[in-house]
């Protein structure tokens, strides 16, 4: 069952298929530390056999958070938190990586200043961002860079940059959001530069042997936006730079999405195999059928469960156990499995 097989990038050694992506749980403070709750929620998706769980979106800058409930990762201060949820995962023989996050535009953490590629407001509710300059955004490439030294010292295995859902980095990619007339608008090349920059500072102190995951929204769904040919061009203009794209859609602008089990699968698929990369499907897969039918057509070559971990945290186990597949149960639980 290529479910439950091993899976190999870089030093990366995963047991099985199965991870738990980045989901916001909005249980942080106002200064971004980690709490209680993350620990145990993080810990016990590991013990119930997730092969790879990623941190939910983690902000650079403060005023750079979806909410002032965003975990954080701008400060020395915040690793010593972060490392206690790596200490808390590693023991299961789960791996983990952290999202690195800036919101842009969407930002709602009660800052009044707010920044985007253009000053274009997302929709009635935010505020109205303000147009980055070029010393600006050179400051934050090297917060990335930054957080990135910080998310090593922690123990994180993989780090993830938030290229998806509307976010900073997809607001500079989208030529919806993105009307700048200098070297960071128009053209390809310059929509891409800001992420490349970004990859290229992040590569320079996180380890050559981890890898680098990129989320990336493979469609705005929306006239002049991305679609599925211009994130083909987007990944393959960058994707020297980072080892995996984990691909979702949506989220830059307010607009119709046709919703069913599986509906970004074959967005995954389309750059894994025009991109010649590996990939990570999502998008409301909840079953063992689903992950298996994914990953035997060879579409991705993991697949994430969301909302499925986040009500049942014991799903990899429960699902060895359905199809009778000998994996390693904590051995607290093998009573359970007999």
């Amino acid at each position: 069952m290529k479910t439950f097989e091993r899976y190999n990038i870089k030093d990366l050694k995963l047991k099985n298929r199965i991870v738990m992506p980045p989901m916001c749980t909005y249980s942080s403070d106002k200064d971004g530390f980690v709490k209680d709750f993350h620990r145990t929620h993080y810990a016990s998706r590991a013990i119930g056999g997730t092969s790879l769980i990623i941190l939910e979106a983690t902000a650079i800058i403060p005023n750079g958070r979806i909410s002032n409930k965003d975990l954080g990762i701008w400060d020395d201060k915040h690793i010593d938190g972060l490392k206690s949820i790596v200490e808390n995962v590693h023991p299961y023989g789960t791996k983990i990586g952290i999202q690195l996050a800036h919101a842009g535009r969407k930002g709602d953490s009660g800052d009044e200043y707010i920044v985007a590629p253009s000053p274009i407001k997302h929709s009635d509710p935010y505020k109205k961002p303000h147009e980055l300059t070029s010393s600006e955004i050179d400051i934050l490439v090297n917060s990335f860079k930054e957080s990135a030294r910080r998310a090593h010292e922690a123990g994180f295995d993989v780090i993830e940059i938030h290229a998806a859902h509307g976010y900073l980095i997809h607001e500079f990619l989208s030529p919806i959001t993105n009307r700048r007339i200098d070297e960071y608008g128009g053209s390809l090349g310059n929509r891409t530069r800001f992420l490349r920059e970004i990859l290229l500072a992040v590569k320079g102190t996180w380890p050559e042997d981890k890898p680098i995951f990129v989320r990336f929204s493979a469609s705005d769904y929306e006239k002049g936006g991305i679609d599925k040919e211009e994130i083909v061009d987007i990944i393959n203009e960058v994707k020297d730079y980072f080892d995996l794209a984990h691909i979702s859609t949506g989220g830059l602008v307010d607009t119709h999405i046709d919703v069913y089990p599986g509906y970004q699968v074959k967005f995954a698929e389309t750059v894994k195999k025009r991109c010649n990369m590996p990939t990570i499907a999502v998008g409301l897969i909840e079953n063992f059928n689903q992950v298996e039918e994914i990953l035997s057509n060879d579409r991705a070559d993991l697949v994430a469960l969301g909302r499925q971990l986040l009500r049942d945290p014991y799903t990899p186990i429960r699902m060895a156990y359905e199809k009778g597949i000998e994996v390693d149960f904590p051995p607290q639980y093998k009573m359970a499995f007999r």
